[in-house]
């Protein structure tokens, strides 16, 4: 029988919570966020940046940075986009989501900064 692995997580310890299929691997590099957002406009998905306090980010609602960028074709702008939201709000996680608007949903959505621990 293969062991489970245990991933501990705890609402009274934010920095220790899950913040979707990509936090239980490690880190993105810069290059791996870059292909995630050439796959989002590949897509045709309209990218869009949120960000949350660490203790509320367990919450569906996270804050919109700007509006959805409606058509963005340039990784260059959207990746500046969330690194202009991660410098304005270091202490917030900040996650880009790929908005699908054929099926009216999320096509993707990751975190792609953690805050920074104070």
């Amino acid at each position: 029988m293969s062991q489970v692995q245990d991933y501990p997580s705890s609402l009274s310890d934010p920095a220790s919570r899950k913040l979707g299929t990509f936090s239980y691997l490690p880190p993105m590099t810069d290059d791996e966020v870059r292909r995630q957002v050439e796959y989002i406009i590949s897509k045709g998905w309209n990218p869009a940046i949120e960000h949350s306090e660490p203790e509320n980010a367990h919450m569906y609602y996270w804050y919109m940075w700007k509006l959805p960028m409606f058509g963005e074709t340039d990784v260059e702008r959207v990746l500046a986009e969330a690194e202009a939201c991660h410098r304005a709000h270091p202490e917030h996680h900040v996650r880009l989501i790929g908005y699908d608007n054929y099926a009216q949903s999320q096509g993707a959505a990751m975190t792609v900064y953690r805050a920074t621990p104070r």
